[in-house]
């Protein structure tokens, strides 16, 4: 298959996909193309929104639109690391004899939601880590690789903070996205109101399967980006540093921690993604700053300052996209 073939396939399984999943989510586009760029680029999402808005209605509809195992964990501050990873169990053998026989946990499947992952405790969270940044567990003293491809979807609810455990920055960062859910509009709502509350729910095609997306997410690494589009995400990044000599004065106001590589890394894969939504094989600027928010916004921490005055990481982040010009030479 050639590179236009290649193309032309990777936008039409796209849309399928975002067909399929707008038979039952209404609007949100935004946060259904950030999540689906996540999963080409092969990383995790971290979907914030206050409750009824759908994130864990999402997930599932994309579980059922991938072609892969699903499974759902309730984050509680008694699970433990046992109850998602799996333990050993003693079992009877036909002999009569008894043996231990590992118990898989539900971190064993393709697509994991971890509803409300900020009630878990540190202890459960750290387990979570692991499965996230490894794709394999230890469990039962033995390490156990995790079904490919691996996702981990994860919810949180930004105003109930009674009860919680904020995730630690080392957990973030490895969240590819952080999506912010909104509200919908009036329009929106009202159609949400007529597929809930009259007839029956409608059930979405399978459209891909875990052969066919794993080659797809290859062909995301292979898309070809210019020197100087990959020195924009760079110095992106290295504004948000702040107390540097790359520092936007944003950043060197409001921020304690700028972004790690890694944000330059999810910055690449993710424009790269967007570029073959669009039918390129190649990045552009503009594909680049399309990512940046949800790429940064949770791996950047304010200070005191910014939160005395109610300045958000967004605000951050949209203030340095202006400051940093897309020319190096501008800069010289």
């Amino acid at each position: 298959m050639n590179t236009e073939e290649s193309i032309t396939r990777f936008r039409e399984t796209y849309a399928a996909i975002r067909q399929e999943i707008g038979k039952i989510i209404v609007g949100q586009d935004d946060v259904v193309d950030s999540t689906l760029i996540a999963i080409f680029g092969g990383g995790h999402v971290l979907l914030e929104g206050v409750p009824g808005l759908g994130k864990t209605l999402l997930v599932r509809t994309l579980s059922e639109v991938l072609d892969l195992s699903f499974n759902r964990i309730q984050f509680t501050p008694d699970l433990m690391p046992a109850d998602i990873l799996g333990t050993n169990l003693v079992v009877e053998t036909p002999g009569g004899g008894r043996e231990f026989q590992f118990q898989h946990g539900p971190v064993f499947a393709h697509i994991v939601l971890a509803d409300e992952i900020n009630r878990a405790t540190p202890k459960t969270q750290s387990a979570m880590l692991e499965a996230m940044q490894e794709r394999q567990v230890t469990a039962g003293g033995q390490i156990r690789p995790l079904p490919l491809p691996f996702f981990v979807l994860a919810t949180q609810n930004p105003i109930d903070q009674e009860g919680t455990y904020p995730l630690p920055e080392a957990q973030l960062d490895r969240f590819f996205f952080k999506i912010v859910v909104g509200y919908p509009t009036a329009a929106e709502m009202t159609e949400v109101l007529n597929r809930t509350t009259e007839g029956e729910r409608v059930v979405p095609n399978k459209v891909l399967a875990g052969e066919e997306l794993t080659e797809l997410q290859k062909l995301v690494r292979q898309v070809p980006i210019a020197t100087h589009v990959k020195d924009f995400a760079v110095r992106l990044v290295l504004a948000t540093h702040p107390k540097t000599e790359t520092a936007a004065p944003i950043s060197n106001q409001y921020l304690r921690f700028g972004s790690s590589p890694r944000g330059a890394q999810v910055l690449i894969l993710g424009a790269k993604v967007r570029a073959l939504t669009h039918g390129r094989f190649n990045v552009s600027f503009d594909d680049i700053v399309a990512v940046t928010p949800p790429a940064l916004r949770h791996r950047l921490i304010v200070n005191f300052e910014a939160e005395a005055e109610g300045i958000t990481t967004d605000h951050v982040i949209a203030q340095v996209l202006r400051d940093v010009p897309k020319d190096a030479a501008v800069m010289a």
